[in-house]
């Protein structure tokens, strides 16, 4: 497995954590690590459907504390994991949007809400 830390294509198995997930070690900086390192998923006492589900609840737009009362999760574990993900997925949208290579941009709907919105302007002789 290579190393999320350093790069390094060396890192080996190294016990397991406390829930049983798979740790495992890298023998140029000496650092551990998981599988679910650098994910919304680290260090979280949720398993992969409570995540999804408080998500997908968000996503269909349910509040915060709503969530929070049918998950039985506490509001700021909602809060927490709803930002993690948002700043996850900014961090994927920026690396995909920034590789687009675009010769033309279409605006038609942007432009109209400008010019419904834009003040007149007086003109002066």
């Amino acid at each position: 497995m290579k190393c999320p830390l350093c790069g390094c294509e060396k890192a080996h198995k190294h016990g397991k954590t406390s829930k049983g997930g798979q740790r495992y070690l890298c023998p140029h900086c000496k650092k551990t690590f998981t599988d679910t390192f650098d994910t919304i998923y680290y260090r979280r006492h949720l398993n992969t459907d409570e995540v999804h589900s408080i998500l997908q609840s968000h996503t269909e737009g349910s509040s915060l504390r709503g969530i929070s009362r049918i998950t039985q999760r506490a509001y700021g574990t909602v809060v927490s994991l709803v930002r993690a993900a948002s700043q996850k997925a900014q961090i994927v949208h920026n690396a995909k949007v920034q590789k687009i290579k675009t010769k033309e941009v279409i605006g038609n709907e942007m432009w109209s809400f400008v010019e419904k919105n834009k003040k007149p302007v007086s003109q002066k002789n």
